[in-house]
């Protein structure tokens, strides 16, 4: 019977990873007391075989857990020991080597923990748009720049074409006032005619005089108000050919107003931005953020470059397990630091090694139980080597 038979007291080497010790029952715990087992009594008895054969499945395990563990700190040792004998020239080497990549471990670790200078989502953005940087933001520039061009001559224009507004209306409101002062200038002319002639019948007077100055300040009159009124016809015609100009202007303007409102809605669009200033800004934050990543990228690649050439410089001094070491390369060059990780395997290795005698003990002692159940109780070793062979198929 496999239970029955002597407890493995060695254990081959395996590579597995170290786990934490757990807490261990004492001996007053877990051992197993006969004495209030009724043997005769077939259930007593089944319960008690099956839970010395538990005890020892239990034991088996945790003893070739522990095994594994054992050899693998002892390797641990092994390879300081290997480390600690080798040759000045290539301790040295490895320290040097060991001393490098924990500078490099430093660094990337620094970078790792660096504040991100912008989301992830904005330089996946600013990333996609590159191909059109930095020319995209200079045409964006100078088209926002156009922008204000172009809605100051819009401004200029209409501001002109009021002014012209304005002296039409005033033109034109002088000539309607030179009407008026014809139609009282030649009112004014046939009243006093009149009464001159009203008075050179009553009083039999000579008005001839006043008949060639009422004429004369009447033509004066007239010929004052028809050149003022040509000067003011060729001033409204010159007024409005300036307008029709500026309207044209205006309208010229105008197209070009629209189409470059619409270039900057689009180049918004396309950048995700509200103006050349916010483009510029994530553009810089976007190459410094680059160019940081491309620094920790090469520091990936060092860092795996060193690990690779210490874990083949361990190799070749014949460290069994190297990986090991690069999770404690400062132990390499640090003396100090070697006899820390050597003092707390020492202990592991003592602990681990009391529960394993401990396991071999519980083991041991259900097997002995078993085994003197068999001998002082006959007439059930059948039954009892029947539950021993059922229990080691199910395991």
């Amino acid at each position: 019977m496999g239970l029955l038979r002597n407890m493995k007291g060695k254990f081959g080497r395996r590579k597995v990873q170290p786990q934490e010790v757990e807490y261990v029952p004492s001996e007053e715990e877990v051992s197993l007391k006969r004495d209030d087992v009724d043997v005769h009594d077939k259930r007593q008895r089944e319960r008690y075989v099956k839970a010395c054969l538990e005890q020892m499945a239990v034991a088996s395990k945790e003893l070739e857990t522990l095994g594994g563990e054992y050899n693998l700190v002892t390797s641990y040792l092994t390879d300081m020991e290997e480390i600690e004998a080798l040759p000045p020239e290539l301790k040295t080497q490895i320290a040097d080597m060991a001393k490098k990549l924990v500078e490099i471990e430093n660094s990337h670790k620094q970078k790792q923990e660096r504040k991100l200078i912008m989301s992830e989502e904005q330089y996946l953005h600013m990333e996609r748009i590159s191909e059109y940087m930095p020319a995209g933001y200079d045409k964006l520039k100078k088209t926002e720049e156009y922008q204000v061009l172009v809605k100051r001559d819009l401004n200029r224009l209409e501001g002109e074409k009021q002014a012209y507004l304005f002296r039409k209306n005033e033109l034109q409101n002088g000539q309607k006032n030179m009407k008026g002062m014809t139609t009282i200038c030649v009112g004014s002319m046939v009243f006093l005619m009149i009464l001159l002639a009203i008075l050179g019948v009553t009083f039999e007077l000579d008005v001839t005089i006043g008949y060639l100055i009422a004429v004369l300040i009447a033509a004066t009159a007239l010929t004052l108000v028809y050149v003022k009124h040509g000067d003011s016809e060729r001033e409204l015609v010159r007024v409005n050919k300036a307008m029709n100009k500026i309207v044209l202007l205006q309208n010229t303007v105008k197209i070009r107003y629209v189409n470059n409102t619409n270039l900057l809605d689009y180049l918004y669009t396309k950048y995700d931005v509200d103006n050349s200033t916010d483009l510029k800004r994530l553009w810089g934050k976007y190459e410094e953020e680059k160019k940081q990543r491309e620094e920790e990228c090469q520091l990936q690649k060092d860092l795996d470059f060193n690990q690779a050439a210490l874990i083949k410089l361990l190799r070749k001094c014949k460290v069994q397990d190297p990986n090991v070491w690069l999770h404690q390369a400062e132990a390499l060059y640090n003396s100090k630091e070697m006899v820390e990780i050597r003092h707390g395997l020492i202990i592991r290795r003592q602990k681990l090694r009391k529960q394993m005698e401990y396991n071999a003990k519980a083991a041991q002692d259900a097997q002995d139980e078993v085994k003197d159940l068999v001998q002082k109780f006959p007439e059930y070793a059948k039954k009892i080597l029947d539950m021993v062979s059922e229990y080691e198929k199910a395991m």
